[in-house]
């Protein structure tokens, strides 16, 4: 199994990261890539990348902290771009339900940073928080489709999906698609093609069913496989199969 999309480098992780990492082998978790998105968490997700082979590294400025991110900063991320463990830029995007930065600040850092993963030629990884005509709109206007990348946590409906995959998107889920109540995304995933699908924890955050509230971690990844397994009437195997070949191909990795 290929984890996509997990904060190893999280505090959350800082008694236990060993066991964490190996509980995920044990499970059969393969690859894991490890999304920095500040200046703290950047550094984290280099050093497990650099410390454990199986260990990939995101970096990028989440938008929540758009308004801290400098000139410098983003130097800093074309360098790392250019390591050969950095498989994409992110987490970006916009996030309208915290207010620490403005939309207006937001936007022009999510779209500098899909400018410069067109200058690195790396995929982005895309976090969007009830911003959605915005986030497919700069991604349209930026001409994202040049590299494409990752709808990270998807929850919106298949109409978006489906143009977000027109632009060269991957649909990735994770805990959420397990929830019970979870109606509409279900249905989503369902809908998505095997070719467009992408699994991941978010650790430390939402926990599968039936671990929510717990803090989650890469090993809890196949509760996600398993869910897309029912939703779309496969053996699970052919999901994993599937999940880590799209994976492979949006991060350009050799398996």
């Amino acid at each position: 199994m290929f984890d996509t999309h997990a904060h190893l480098n999280a505090t959350q992780f800082e008694e236990d990261r060993e066991e964490v990492i190996q509980r995920a082998l044990d499970e059969g978790v393969t690859h894991i890539v490890v999304v920095g998105f500040d200046r703290e968490t950047i550094k984290g997700a280099m050093q497990l990348a650099e410390q454990y082979d199986f260990i990939y590294a995101c970096v990028g400025w989440h938008p929540v902290d758009a308004i801290d991110m400098t000139d410098e900063d983003l130097d800093w991320i074309e360098e790392l771009a250019a390591h050969p463990k950095v498989v994409a830029l992110g987490e970006m995007g916009l996030d309208y339900h915290w207010d620490k930065s403005p939309a207006d600040v937001q936007k022009e850092v999510f779209r500098r940073q899909i400018r410069l993963a067109k200058k690195v030629k790396l995929p982005i990884v895309i976090h969007n928080r009830e911003a959605t005509q915005d986030v497919v709109d700069i991604l349209k206007e930026e001409e994202a489709h040049e590299v494409g990348g990752i709808m990270h946590c998807y929850s919106g409906s298949i109409e978006v999906a489906r143009q977000c995959m027109e632009m060269n998107f991957y649909i990735s889920f994770g805990g959420p698609v397990t929830f019970k109540n979870a109606k509409k995304v279900k249905e989503v995933a369902a809908e998505i093609p095997l070719d467009r699908l992408l699994i991941e924890t978010d650790c430390p955050y939402l926990s599968p069913h039936p671990l929510r509230g717990k803090r989650n971690e890469p090993s809890y990844v196949k509760y996600v496989a398993e869910t897309l397994s029912e939703l779309k009437d496969l053996p699970l195997e052919d999901i994993i199969e599937k999940t880590s070949d799209n994976a492979f191909r949006i991060f350009n990795m050799n398996r």
